[in-house]
């Protein structure tokens, strides 16, 4: 199938955008100077900066998720889905592979320890329009439901749909993979050099940088805390250094090995250490409560879908559980859409759709029932065994009370801290690989740029770790605040999306539009023989 002719300025040579790299690499380095200097004054800054958009932005972002899937979901489905994004008939990589490196742009974010926490934590204290639930399998199905709703279809929609599709058709035209591009259908060619493009790729950039620095550094926290409590090794601040240098290594080999070789290496192996560590604590746990589980709460998840992602009922909780997912999420999405446009060439608007979208929420939800559903089942076998160490922990002792409260708990927590270093690493990867994109004028990124970005992150991680836990914390929260011009850079492409994908149904053959004349034609024969008769 032949593919509409590239328009534009061509994508020829690599050239860095001094101006992106330059502004965001600063505004980095300069949080985390602040943090260093004054690190209350920070978290104070961003506490109330982070109230403020959750307040004023957060139904709006529910509805943006919500809007985003259901769009994307009636395009798919449609007979637009047959349109053929990419101008090529063969798609660089396989459907395990594809997903496989799909799946780290986001999942590491949660990872083994909210799959872990949050459904205990619902379970424990039922969201706020579900309080009279009171534990047992309602309970433990109504918590894991709510879980699916925040880490499920709405998360992986707002990237790996409408917002790719844009960035797919502008790559096509000749535009440059980077943020900016989202904002071509209503802007044009402008949007290269305008100062409106500079701020939406820093914008973006900066999101994303807070949302991956922030998890690393809490990765440190975590299998620090790990290692000491399972294999006795110092949980101090040289344990967490040692750790972030580590995976920041394995990542930067990986980026400079390029997305045919590195990442799609690392996220295969990602997929399979993912499905060993499942098999293991479902296994060694209770198989039948745990399918049982999953069914039911699917079945709840349908039924409250709507009503859970648009709660509007109590701000503090929305703004701790589903504001503050959302608003993650949504500031991840412009990179993720650079990342899926990458390697989705050759792949239909359906096949993405299902492929970036729904197989990725299918296999967070199953990875949430296996560590969060093997928790519940333990929690209700002996209450406190779980939501114990959490009370007084946090995510970290979640998931080592499950695996601790396991037959062979040495040999899982070795698993479940080198899939949780897999994870991190590949989306560590991925995102430097995206971020470095979005911050080239055109072209693939140098080497040089992409390791800036993937050392650059671990560096910063490392710094906020000598200030303590609010460091990090501060920094997770802060892409939250960073989604607020996010949130609304992905607002056109809930319009212009499905106008692109027309216009190439149209031109693939797969939607025929008459002529001008075809009308009159037709009226005027239909005429004459009228008047012949």
């Amino acid at each position: 199938m032949s593919s509409a002719p590239r328009t534009g300025v061509p994508e020829t040579g690599r050239r860095p955008d001094l101006r992106v790299l330059g502004v965001s690499g600063s505004l980095l380095i300069a949080f985390v100077l602040a943090a260093l200097v004054a690190p209350s004054g920070v978290g104070a800054a961003v506490d109330t900066a982070f109230a403020w958009s959750a307040r004023w932005f957060g139904a709006y972002w529910q509805v943006l998720l919500l809007g985003t899937l259901a769009v994307a979901a009636v395009l798919a489905f449609s007979r637009y889905g047959r349109v053929r994004m990419g101008g090529t008939d063969t798609p660089g990589f396989s459907w395990f592979r594809w997903v496989a490196m799909v799946l780290t742009t986001l999942l590491a974010a949660g990872g083994v320890f909210w799959a872990a926490a949050e459904p205990l934590a619902h379970y424990v204290d039922p969201p706020p329009q579900y309080a009279q639930v009171e534990g047992g399998m309602e309970g433990a199905a109504l918590a894991l439901a709510q879980s699916f709703v925040h880490w499920g279809f709405p998360a992986w929609a707002i990237g790996g749909s409408l917002a790719t599709l844009v960035m797919m058709r502008g790559v096509e035209k000749g535009m440059p993979l980077r943020p900016r591009t989202l904002l071509w259908p209503i802007m044009g060619e402008r949007i290269r050099t305008h100062w409106i493009g500079t701020v939406t790729d820093i914008s973006c950039v900066v999101a994303v940088v807070a949302g991956t620095v922030g998890p690393i550094g809490f990765l440190g926290l975590q299998m620090s805390y790990i290692g000491g409590e399972m294999f006795g090794v110092g949980s101090g601040f040289g344990t967490q250094v040692a750790i972030i240098v580590g995976l920041t290594v394995v990542a930067t080999i990986s980026v400079l090995s390029g997305l045919d070789r590195g990442i799609q290496l690392l996220s295969r192996i990602n997929v399979w250490a993912a499905l060993i560590l499942i098999v293991c604590v479902v296994g060694l746990s209770s198989l039948p409560y745990v399918v049982d589980l999953f069914l039911q709460a699917s079945a709840v998840h349908v039924r409250e879908f709507v009503p859970m992602t648009l709660f509007r009922g109590d701000e503090g909780w929305l703004g701790y559980w589903t504001v503050f997912f959302f608003g993650w999420f949504i500031g991840y999405g412009p990179i993720m859409a650079i990342f899926i446009a990458r390697i989705s060439k050759g792949r239909t608007v359906r096949q993405i759709f299902v492929g970036a979208t729904v197989l990725p929420a299918v296999v967070t939800s199953v990875w949430f029932t296996a560590l969060g559903g093997s928790g519940l089942w333990l929690e209700q076998n002996d209450p406190g065994v779980v939501s114990g160490p959490y009370a007084e922990d946090g995510l970290p002792a979640a998931a080592l009370a499950i695996v601790q409260a396991l037959p062979l708990s040495t040999v899982l927590a070795l698993v479940m801290v080198v899939v949780t270093l897999i994870f991190f690493a590949a989306t560590l990867d991925a995102m430097s690989y995206s971020i470095s994109s979005a911050s080239t004028r055109s072209g693939e990124p140098f080497a040089w740029v992409r390791a800036f970005w993937c050392v650059g992150m671990g560096a910063a991680a490392i710094v906020l770790l000598t200030v303590g836990d609010n460091g990090v914390q501060a920094l997770q929260s802060f892409i939250v605040v960073t989604a607020v011009p996010v949130g609304l850079i992905l607002l056109p492409a809930l319009w212009s999306a499905p106008r692109l994908v027309r216009e190439m149904a149209v031109e693939q053959g797969i939607v025929t539009v008459p002529g001008p004349g075809a009308a009159t034609d037709a009226e005027t024969t239909a005429g004459t023989g009228a008047g012949v008769g």
